[in-house]
């Protein structure tokens, strides 16, 4: 793989099309944890800002961001502000 994590912004179009605002949400308070993504994830950060860390380096996710996590990654969350985003698994 590539990169274990991708960042990038979707376009409103984009986002009907994916519908997006279809997919659950998930919330999550301050807090630092690890993660090991099973499947492939695919989220749209709503609300809140997130520090990713794994083994390639960290990611700075924020609101707005539309983000891939690649299946496989071990990483670590170290959320700054209350994260809230819609989210879907491969």
């Amino acid at each position: 793989m590539n990169r274990e994590v991708e960042i990038k912004q979707l376009s409103e179009e984009e986002k009907k099309t994916r519908k997006i605002d279809q997919w659950p949400i998930w919330t999550k308070e301050i807090s630092v944890f690890p993660w090991t993504y099973d499947s492939r994830e695919e989220c749209l950060i709503l609300e809140g800002e997130v520090i990713v860390s794994t083994d390639s380096g960290e990611y700075h996710i924020k609101a707005g961001d539309f983000v891939v996590f690649h299946e496989g990654v071990n990483c670590r969350w170290d959320i700054k502000k209350p994260i809230r985003k819609h989210y879907n698994f491969d």
